[in-house]
């Protein structure tokens, strides 16, 4: 973050502070617990509601077997359940979903909804951290990320694991604000996320504060080439992105060879 994870050797980046890395996670904890009930409407908040239209292109990419053949998809970062779902939905039978989110307060968000939409036989719901991973190695055929790279202290060691944890031949994806193609649309963004996002997450939840920082974590994000570097570094192959609506969002994509 600041153009990588850290903004130097002892210090990552929260929002527009520098902490010690290892308080960084305690934040980001604080700011999920509390946004926790509320995570859709503050994606639909932070995106105009276009989170939507986003995952459902994620998910295309992802591109589940349609039959009985096992696959096996880890999402990180995704306690709420709303990438899991959609994949499980899209896939067939053999498809089967392992949530590891850091946030307690978000996977019991999820098995909650797994449990009332009927998911709860598809999707598994584990608390881990990105960084250290409580899977063998070569085990999944996709690492799904939406929205959360950002939150985690160390990206590069995030995107080790990530690469560790896949087949041969499987695929990381990465769904994450991004960065604008134009400087003028970048600009009124701006405007829009650092007023009227705080204002109307305070009105929605009470609280405006875990709006502030995650407006922030979308402006200290690398660009998109530099993250594609940062994939590529961790040992993937045929990194690409596409932007989506200019650049507020981006998929990220690489292979395990």
């Amino acid at each position: 973050m600041n153009g990588h994870s850290s903004t130097g050797r002892n210090e990552t980046a929260f929002g527009f502070r520098t902490v010690e890395p290892g308080e960084k996670q305690g934040l980001v904890n604080e700011v999920f617990s509390k946004a926790a009930s509320r995570y859709d409407q503050m994606n639909d908040l932070m995106s105009g509601g276009l989170h939507r239209l986003w995952k459902d292109d994620f998910v295309a990419m992802v591109n589940p077997p349609r039959n009985a053949r096992p696959f096996r998809v880890l999402d990180v970062a995704g306690g709420t359940g709303d990438i899991a779902f959609r994949i499980v939905t899209a896939g067939g039978s053999g498809t089967h979903v392992t949530i590891a989110d850091i946030s307690p307060e978000m996977v019991n968000e999820g098995k909650l909804r797994a449990e009332r939409e009927g998911y709860a036989s598809r999707v598994d719901f584990t608390v881990g951290n990105a960084e250290a991973l409580a899977f063998p190695d070569s085990h999944f055929d996709a690492y799904t990320i939406a929205f959360g790279i950002r939150n985690v202290p160390n990206i590069e060691k995030a995107l080790r694991e990530a690469r560790r944890v896949l087949k041969p031949g499987g695929r990381v994806l990465c769904l994450e604000f991004s960065h604008m193609d134009l400087a003028l649309a970048q600009q009124i963004y701006d405007a829009y996320s650092f007023t009227v996002i705080p204002a109307v997450g305070k009105v929605v939840t009470g609280d405006g504060q875990p709006y502030r920082y995650l407006v922030e974590s979308i402006r200290t994000f690398p660009k998109q080439q530099e993250f594609a570097d940062m994939i590529e570094a961790a040992g993937f192959s045929r990194v690409t992105w596409r932007n989506l609506t200019g650049g507020v969002a981006a998929i990220h994509s690489g292979w395990r060879i």
